[in-house]
């Protein structure tokens, strides 16, 4: 597959900004190249992980970007054990204790898991879906702002199968068995996909001028508390999304790229904000079949694949 990025690139993380451009997808190691087949995103750097080559026959996870460790005063330190060096903060150390762990009711066994700035979601294996943590902005959609301690069951969504989840900084997502986009939690930059405030005070002449009679009253969403489902036009199925901090991006069933949110991030070539899903229009363009996506917190990366491969 052929990986594109664009977005945040303070770190040097993508090669431009906002609009697609190609990440180098392989590197030489004894004379074979490695192509890239997953992206890591992160906030300062992505990690690729590489499949065999033709004569290569292990696994090898790189790090790239263009962070000079030195200069910005990391260190080297190695784990006890282990014969890696780990990039660290001047001062900063490795706890040599195992992790924290506390098991789950026996009666959550879980398929998928993901994790917001200080929320949890997590799909089980029947479908069912089930968040806890910090509730402040509505993204745990069980109809309020509280925090949750324990894995609560989204009982809005109970009875509907869900395929796959995904969470932002503040906002969470998941996709029914059917293709359908539920979305709930901090909608502040157009992130769920429904009507904000701030995106239209920004285009509005005279955001303060009240109605006239008989116009409608626009409706607009600052935290959905309960799950909504995304009515995306065209109509297609969505078949895997991901969520940035402020972003949401999404593939849809025609091997399309969709993306709402905050700026930069979408792929719109624009630093234009958005709070309705749209086309990523580049590799319409370019006749490329989008198979998968992977949001960091401000930027986005997006598979491609092979040419050989026609799209629906």
């Amino acid at each position: 597959m052929r990986w594109f990025g664009f977005g945040f690139n303070a770190f040097g993380q993508i090669l431009k900004v906002f609009h697609p451009k190609e990440l180098r997808s392989y590197v030489e190691r004894s004379g074979c190249c490695l192509k890239t087949s997953r992206i890591s995103a992160s906030w300062s750097r992505r990690a690729s992980l590489h499949l065999d080559g033709e004569c290569v026959r292990e696994i090898a996870t790189l790090t790239l970007c263009k962070l000079d460790l030195n200069r910005i005063g990391y260190t080297s330190c190695c784990f006890p054990g282990y014969p890696l060096n780990l990039p660290l903060v001047t001062g900063g150390y490795i706890a040599p204790k195992p992790p924290f762990y506390r098991p789950l009711s026996p009666h959550l066994t879980a398929k998928s898991l993901a994790l917001g700035a200080k929320h949890a979601i997590l799909l089980s294996v029947s479908g069912a879906v089930y968040t806890w943590g910090l509730g402040s902005h509505g993204q745990l959609g069980h109809g309020g702002l509280t925090s949750e301690e324990e894995p609560r069951v989204v009982e809005a969504l109970w009875g509907m199968p869900m395929s796959c989840v995904a969470t932002g900084g503040w906002h969470s997502v998941c996709i029914s068995d059917g293709g359908d986009l539920y979305v709930w939690g901090w909608n502040e930059s157009g992130q769920l996909g429904l009507p904000s405030r701030a995106l239209c005070q920004d285009t509005a002449s005279s955001p303060s001028e009240k109605p006239q009679d008989g116009e409608k009253h626009e409706v607009f969403i600052s935290i959905q508390a309960f799950p909504a489902l995304l009515d995306v036009t065209p109509s297609c199925e969505i078949r895997t999304i991901s969520c940035g901090s402020r972003h949401t991006a999404a593939v849809t069933s025609e091997k399309s790229l969709l993306a709402v949110g905050e700026y930069g991030q979408l792929g719109h070539q624009t630093l234009i904000s958005l709070d309705e899903p749209q086309r990523v229009e580049f590799f319409k363009e370019q006749q490329m079949c989008v198979v998968d996506v992977v949001c960091g917190a401000w930027n986005t990366f997006a598979a491609v694949a092979k040419e050989e491969v026609a799209c629906s």
